[in-house]
């Protein structure tokens, strides 16, 4: 029979499977019915994004707070997992905390700078001092520092998942090849949106398509089993 702190670790570990789960969703659906077009971390194209933006304002503001929603979701993911974890390594617990909540605030500063774009669209004060082309360019300035703050927010974040991940792998609380599979994939992501900044050939789709998608298998995958499964007993 488990303990009630086992029982409890139980069900924190299924909260947290959840969270994950539903922040993928919300990812996901928000890309396809929300972001199309106006998302710059989708096509990395800086000037159709912005133009697309400027006659897209409702998507533009609920792209932003739907940003708000997946950051409330991925900060239940955070303190969950340093809750599961620090027992097992209490510094690099709290070192993953520390950068999964940089990583999580600064791909937040994403919805800062669509607000922004839906303020230059719609506050009339702008049709006074702001010519067009103006206003495309300051949208796309927004546009940038948006496709930089989530890059660099992943690499945060990524790093984060890969101290999780390893304490992970030493604990045995989820089975070794999960979490095997996700320290691989954090540090493949971290590892190669640094390495593209350095050496432009790595930024082919073939490339980036390989690490989202390891990346998003060892998500899933450990979701599902802190849901269907919790924790192990140690």
């Amino acid at each position: 029979m488990n303990s009630p702190e086992q029982h409890n670790h139980k069900q924190l570990a299924r909260i947290v499977g959840l969270s994950m789960i539903a922040t993928i969703v919300v990812g996901i659906l928000t890309s396809i019915f929300i972001s199309y077009g106006i998302n710059i971390n989708l096509s990395a194209d800086v000037e159709a994004t912005a133009s697309n933006m400027l006659d897209a304002e409702l998507r533009v503001r609920a792209k932003a707070y739907l940003s708000i929603l997946g950051f409330a979701l991925n900060a239940v993911v955070i303190l969950g997992l340093y809750r599961l974890l620090h027992s097992h390594g209490k510094l690099l617990a709290g070192v993953s905390f520390l950068l999964g909540v940089g990583g999580a605030v600064t791909v937040l500063m994403g919805a800062v700078f669509s607000l922004n774009v839906a303020e230059l669209i719609s506050a009339q004060a702008y049709d006074v001092i702001i010519e067009e082309p103006q206003r495309l360019m300051l949208v796309a300035l927004q546009v940038t520092s948006d496709y930089t703050s989530f890059h660099l927010g992943l690499v945060l974040s990524a790093a984060a998942n890969a101290g999780f991940f390893y304490l992970f792998l030493q604990s045995r609380l989820i089975p070794r090849l999960i979490a095997g599979w996700g320290l691989f994939a954090s540090l493949f992501v971290a590892t190669m949106i640094v390495a593209r900044d350095f050496a432009p050939v790595l930024g082919n789709s073939t490339l980036t398509m390989a690490f989202m998608l390891s990346n998003l298998i060892a998500l899933v995958s450990t979701a599902l089993y802190l849901v269907i499964k919790g924790v192990r007993t140690v």
